[in-house]
């Protein structure tokens, strides 16, 4: 069996490592699916999504001199979800660091501009709690560094 870019396969997962899945495809020959192509969403362990032995079907993606064959799992899906980075719907950040809010408030969503007016207050806010910090613990008294005393 010859593989092509862009075919569709179905082979049985072998192996699982922490950046992809091997997959055995028949005749002798295995492809790699990277943790990137798993699954249309976020993927942050991949035995959340596969166990060894199960068969999957899968899409060529890449096919090298050196025999290595690249797969997708989330690109042979029939009709996927588009992509949560799309442009048109709004993000939300679940959580993380950070002093400001990023997320959903009162049930509304917010636009990429929103979040990035939202997030250049922030930073000025935050610019200036840390100058006039670093102003008092050095004294406001006026003079600069290196001046002399008279």
């Amino acid at each position: 069996m010859q593989l092509e870019v862009g075919s569709l396969v179905t082979g049985k997962v072998t192996s699982i490592t922490k950046f992809g899945a091997f997959i055995d495809l028949g005749e002798g020959k295995t492809g790699m699916v990277h943790i990137s192509e798993i699954a249309p969403t976020y993927v942050n362990e991949i035995r959340d999504h596969l166990t060894e032995g199960q068969e999957v079907k899968v899409k060529v993606l890449t096919v090298g001199t050196d025999g290595k064959i690249g797969l997708s799992i989330k690109k042979a899906i029939d009709n996927p979800p588009p992509a949560a980075h799309s442009p048109q719907k709004p993000f939300r950040r679940e959580g993380g660091r950070g002093g400001a809010d990023f997320g959903r408030r009162n049930n509304e969503s917010m636009t990429f501009e929103d979040m990035m007016n939202k997030f250049k207050q922030s930073s000025d806010e935050k610019m200036y709690d840390l100058k006039r910090s670093v102003e008092s613990k050095r004294g406001s008294s006026g003079t600069k560094r290196g001046a002399k005393f008279g």
